[in-house]
């Protein structure tokens, strides 16, 4: 695929600050201080940083409890396991690593909170890899306790559904009203560092108009990581994996809207471009002659009769919309998705929702 400027007839766009049910105040901050970027001191690296400098001591006593097995090899399961488990010594040694991100993401959430466009922010949701994790929820719960015993009058709460599934979901949130009148579905996708992910959302919107009962009715994965693929080849595979699923959804039955909601890591221009922020994906994607929703325009321009319509935006905002439902009693909201950086977003709820101005 060449980088040229692609003319189409469908719709290809950048996700507007102001959607159907919130305005998105901010997203992507890049908040710094001495060290570098702050978001590095809450990623999943950082924790495991914080879990080698707890197993050093033991390890020179020799009585490291995890042994020879480098600190990021193991993994989130068996840190939870060792969490309830009969062996104090181990339990201590991640208790402790989760204290020491607890504090660490406290700081991080405080300083997001004295930001101009984080002011008044009453809930925040974590998601993100580290997240679906006994010890990413102690984390978060810890990190609560920390910020309300310094007053800020903040909730932290674990993102409501799988991180990964919340990645999907969340698109039925940047999806124009129209969307939804006679279709009961659309297509996903959530682009990550190591894997791309598409799913068909199905809306449940007849029962639930608020699409708090959404859900991945299917979806697949690929672990381009895995396999280094030029950008041309990745557009390639993904648009492969979306014809599959448009053939899947039609041989079921359902009524797909010709509709594709995109979440992609990094700043997104309002062409649909992405400005930075892209470096782990496959290729350049931060070049301004490609852009990736009207790539996907060209390769699949129509979705049962009519236009495609695609529209695109960073994947810590998408993560955080499929929370709009159950934020109803809330005005300011945001979200942290702690994975390889610290994605963040903060929303203001439109239409009437939440308490009003304080």
């Amino acid at each position: 695929m060449a980088d040229e400027k692609i003319t189409t007839t469908g719709i290809a766009a950048h996700g507007a600050s102001r959607l159907a049910s919130v305005e998105i105040d901010t997203f992507n901050i890049e908040l710094k201080d001495d060290e570098g970027f702050l978001g590095d001191r809450a990623s999943k690296g950082a924790f495991r940083d914080i879990l080698e400098k707890w197993r050093k001591p033991m390890r020179k006593s020799g009585e490291d409890p995890f042994g020879k097995e480098p600190t990021e090899n193991i993994s989130k399961k068996l840190l939870d396991t060792v969490l309830v488990g009969d062996d104090a010594e181990a339990s201590a040694v991640v208790h402790s690593a989760i204290e020491d991100f607890a504090q660490e993401l406290a700081h991080v959430t405080r300083r997001f909170l004295k930001t101009k466009a984080w002011q008044k922010t009453e809930r925040i949701v974590v998601g993100g890899g580290f997240r679906d994790s006994q010890l990413g929820e102690l984390a978060i719960a810890r990190t609560e306790i920390i910020l309300k015993a310094e007053d800020f009058k903040i909730e932290m709460l674990p993102i409501r559904h799988h991180p990964d599934d919340a990645g999907l979901i969340g698109a039925l949130h940047l999806a124009p009203s129209w969307i939804f009148e006679g279709h009961d579905s659309i297509l996903a996708v959530d682009i990550g560092g190591t894997n791309i992910r598409c799913g068909v959302i199905e809306t449940r919107s007849k029962k639930l108009p608020d699409l708090s009962k959404a859900s991945v009715w299917k979806s697949e994965q690929w672990r381009h990581a895995d396999d280094g693929p030029s950008r041309e080849d990745a557009v390639k595979r993904l648009v492969k994996m979306l014809e599959d699923l448009v053939a899947k959804a039609d041989k079921d039955g359902f009524k797909l809207a010709p509709f594709i909601g995109i979440a992609c890591p990094g700043v997104i221009g309002s062409d649909g471009s992405i400005e930075k922020g892209a470096q782990n994906l496959p290729g350049n994607w931060e070049s301004s002659k490609f852009n990736l929703p009207a790539s996907l325009v060209e390769a699949i321009p129509q979705i049962g009769e009519h236009d495609t319509a695609i529209v695109m935006h960073n994947d810590g905002v998408v993560q955080g919309l499929s929370e709009v439902p159950f934020m109803r009693d809330v005005k300011r909201w945001g979200v942290l998705t702690i994975g390889t950086g610290l994605g963040n977003a903060r929303f203001t709820n439109r239409n009437g929702n939440g308490k009003g101005e304080r």
